[in-house]
């Protein structure tokens, strides 16, 4: 089960808002998860965006939890960046306000945050790394990516069966502005409205 705020959340999510255009950039997905589904294949998807400080762990965490909402099995979700930094913190307080439940399991300047999303199911292990990370897939996967400098920096991903741009303006323009929080929860709720969209279609 979904927890009860995640739930909520995912059902006020308005899929007919997404755009004919955006539904267009969004079908190579759908298109992927339908041939790994008919073939009852793990499902890989590795969301990949400069930094994996933001927009990466919004997509990574948001699949992941929609996945299960619509009793998709075999879905993995992971992210990545060209380089490794940190999860932003504001990231996480957004998370928080949507029902996960975040937790620091480590305090260094890379923190490492558990974030639940189901009673049943394991958490996601939250942190900056890099997309090619040892516990991200190197094989058999779909690149997601989610910011138009990780997709013009990298044009070979290694081990990738398909490569997905799928992007996403960066919520970090509003930092130190009175507008951040607001923009990060739309930013989150963005990109959770078009994970909605689709795994309804699978």
């Amino acid at each position: 089960m979904i927890l009860p705020k995640i739930e909520s959340v995912i059902n006020s999510l308005d899929t007919t808002s997404i755009t004919q255009d955006r539904k267009q950039v969004l079908k190579p997905l759908i298109n992927y998860i339908r041939s790994k589904e008919n073939k009852e294949s793990e499902i890989s998807l590795n969301f990949i965006c400069t930094h994996n400080s933001r927009r990466s762990h919004f997509s990574q965490v948001w699949a992941q939890a929609i996945a299960k909402f619509f009793n998709v099995d075999n879905v993995f979700c992971y992210s990545g960046g060209t380089e490794a930094t940190a999860l932003y913190p504001m990231v996480v307080e957004t998370l928080k306000r949507s029902g996960f439940i975040v937790k620091a399991t480590s305090n260094d300047t890379n923190p490492i945050y558990s974030i639940k999303y189901s009673d049943n199911a394991p958490p996601i292990t939250g942190f900056s790394k890099t997309f090619d990370s040892e516990i991200n897939p190197i094989s058999n996967f779909a690149a997601i990516l989610t910011c138009s400098d990780a997709d013009e920096n990298c044009p070979f991903i290694e081990g990738a069966e398909t490569r997905i741009p799928i992007t996403y303006e960066d919520p970090k323009s509003s930092d130190g502005t009175l507008e951040k929080q607001r923009i990060y929860m739309q930013r989150s709720l963005q990109i959770a409205t078009e994970m909605k969209y689709v795994f309804s279609e699978i």
